[in-house]
């Protein structure tokens, strides 16, 4: 009897056995992208990134390993250096996570031409990803824990090109003087961007938060927290459904290839606007900045003050915030009312300004554990009340 035992015993630990089981990558799940070229053992993992649905965009990732327990692994992705931004993956590392709510960073390195992911994973499953993602499924728990507010009203907007639902959030009196808009995800890639919508509703619907109840007395939120709900589906970097660059559509929006901006646009100036923030994400900056509309034809003394009390706001409120580094006025100027900050800004005569998060870190305040996060993301969301009450205290 227990030389039986020792058989089964053995013959269990070589089945069992992790180093005889095969590796497996997969991307088959919401936001998931990720090309396989071969994946023979642990430490020869190569692949490719895979461009936008109907776009040549390409950076981001999200995958699945599983099989490498306890193995170092040598993940290479061998087209890294052809990525629209290359020079993102200076200083980067990428995110990874055993359950997908816990993300951490890894190490990686960037030769010119290819990113090496180096990690010995602890458990079966891990996975990798550009930035830590926002699911569709989280996106509509958001839309749903908010309309159990009395502040809230969720609003249709139409469909996009996939035919999935675009949500707004109505936050306040309607009839309230000032008119606050803020969309976030116009690049589905730049996650971080609904982050911060979540910290930043969260606060705004916390009955005990003074600063958001102050707000409300004054103001009322238009607020998108998806802007391009299929690309964010599609694992796709900067483009929706129809491979639309949503940022360079606000002048001629259709229903064919841009629905997202058409109904926003067309709600938008029904409303009115007194202050826009358009929320993105910066590939190659390690910092959090805005851009502002001080390169825009007729701008006026009064939103040149009113955009600079903006910014200075929310240095005040926000270590994580500053104003040295960010991009150089005339960055856009080509394309300028094709943007949607510029586009609100010059139409509504208001302050309106895009507030990129990084994907790397913030390198005044670095975390060397998860670097820049989703849970920062939000914070700096809540942070961002504090300017909007300075805001509409100037009325």
């Amino acid at each position: 009897m227990p030389v039986n035992r020792v058989r089964i015993a053995f013959y269990f630990l070589v089945l069992t056995d992790p180093t005889t089981m095969p590796i497996k990558i997969s991307s088959h799940f919401d936001a998931g992208a990720i090309e396989i070229v071969s994946a023979q053992s642990p430490d020869q993992i190569h692949l490719h990134l895979r461009k936008d649905s109907h776009a040549d965009f390409m950076q981001w990732f999200y995958f699945r390993l599983q099989g490498a327990r306890n193995e170092a692994c040598s993940i290479q992705i061998l087209n890294a250096g052809e990525a629209t931004y290359p020079t993102g993956w200076e200083g980067y590392r990428a995110v990874a996570s055993y359950d997908r709510e816990e993300w951490f960073r890894v190490d990686t390195e960037f030769d010119g031409k290819v990113i090496t992911i180096n990690h010995t994973p602890t458990e079966d499953s891990v996975y990798y990803a550009y930035f830590e993602p926002y699911s569709w499924e989280r996106h509509l728990s958001l839309l749903g824990r908010a309309a159990y507010s009395p502040l809230v009203r969720i609003e249709d907007l139409g469909s996009t090109v996939d035919g999935r639902d675009l949500n707004m959030l109505v936050v306040g009196d309607e009839s309230a003087e000032q008119k606050i808009w803020v969309i976030a995800r116009q690049h589905p890639g730049e996650t971080m961007a609904e982050w911060l919508v979540e910290g930043m509703l969260d606060a705004l619907l916390d009955v005990a938060n003074p600063v958001s109840r102050k707000i409300l007395q004054k103001a009322v939120f238009y607020v998108v927290p998806n802007m391009n709900p299929d690309g964010s589906v599609r694992g796709n970097l900067r483009t929706n459904g129809s491979g639309a660059n949503l940022n360079r559509e606000w002048m001629t929006p259709s229903i064919e290839r841009s629905p997202e901006v058409y109904y926003v646009k067309n709600r938008m100036h029904e409303t009115g606007c007194d202050l826009f923030l358009d929320v993105h994400g910066d590939e190659g900056l390690p910092y959090i900045f805005v851009a502002g509309n001080e390169m825009l034809k007729d701008f006026s003394d009064r939103q040149r003050a009113e955009q600079q009390a903006f910014v200075d706001n929310f240095v005040k409120a926000s270590p994580d915030f500053q104003t040295e580094f960010g991009y150089p006025p005339d960055k856009y100027y080509d394309d300028m009312l094709k943007l949607a900050s510029k586009y609100v800004g010059y139409h509504f005569k208001c302050v309106a300004l895009t507030l990129e998060l990084p994907f790397k870190d913030n390198i005044e305040l670095p975390d060397v554990v998860v670097g820049w996060d989703g849970d920062r993301s939000a914070k700096l969301g809540e942070a961002m009340l504090q300017p909007i009450l300075a805001h509409v205290s100037r009325s």
